[in-house]
């Protein structure tokens, strides 16, 4: 069983072994939560050549010293023996590992999200049904559409005024907790009203 956590991933050196497609989402996925990624592989395919300069791209084969200081690693080779390899060198040593083609080798998995600015749902089947996530996936995003970046932006600064302005710890509560049942045209007047509060 997998425990949920979110991680800040600032400071943590993510590397991932594997040029191929599972390697490239894999890839995608830390940039999209503004990472910078080392991959490394013999041959790459050509959607790697897309992705930014947050990308360092090393052409060689697996070698131990391209993780010994990452905190996160993928296992994503087309070979099960090298995964493996990662897989337990990860473990023994205190790092993070996804090994893409045994689960009960790697110490953390990747669910499906929505993310919508701050605002991040995480869905996960434990390996069971990668196609129910993807279906929760998209009922969500249809949901939770784009507003919901600003949305949840206004609620953050509100709360920031709230807690700085409201001694009462009562009625703060309260009224952080009547927020969320505002739309986002009436948070803006609420924070005007707000910052208009010396």
């Amino acid at each position: 069983m997998f425990y949920p956590i979110n991680l800040k991933l600032k400071d943590m050196e993510v590397t991932v072994i594997g040029g191929g497609e599972v390697a490239y989402r894999k890839c995608k996925n830390f940039l999209s939560f503004g990472k910078t990624v080392r991959v490394v592989s013999e041959s790459f395919i050509e959607k790697f050549s897309t992705l930014d300069s947050r990308v360092d791209m090393i052409k060689d084969s697996y070698k131990e010293e391209y993780i010994k200081s990452s905190f996160i690693v993928v296992a994503a080779t087309n070979s099960k023996e090298v995964n493996k390899k990662i897989g337990i060198y990860c473990r023994n040593n205190g790092k993070l590992v996804n090994v893409v083609d045994d689960i009960e080798l790697s110490n953390y998995t990747v669910p499906s999200c929505v993310k919508r600015g701050d605002l991040l749902i995480s869905i996960s089947t434990g390996g069971n049904s990668p196609s129910l996530s993807a279906k929760i996936k998209k009922e969500l995003e249809s949901k939770y559409d784009n507003t919901y970046d600003e949305y949840v932006s206004l609620l953050g600064e509100i709360r920031k005024e709230i807690i700085e302005k409201i001694e009462d710890i009562s009625e703060r509560k309260n009224k952080l907790n009547a927020l969320v049942n505002l739309d986002i045209e009436e948070l803006k007047v609420i924070k005007a009203e707000y910052e208009n509060i010396k």
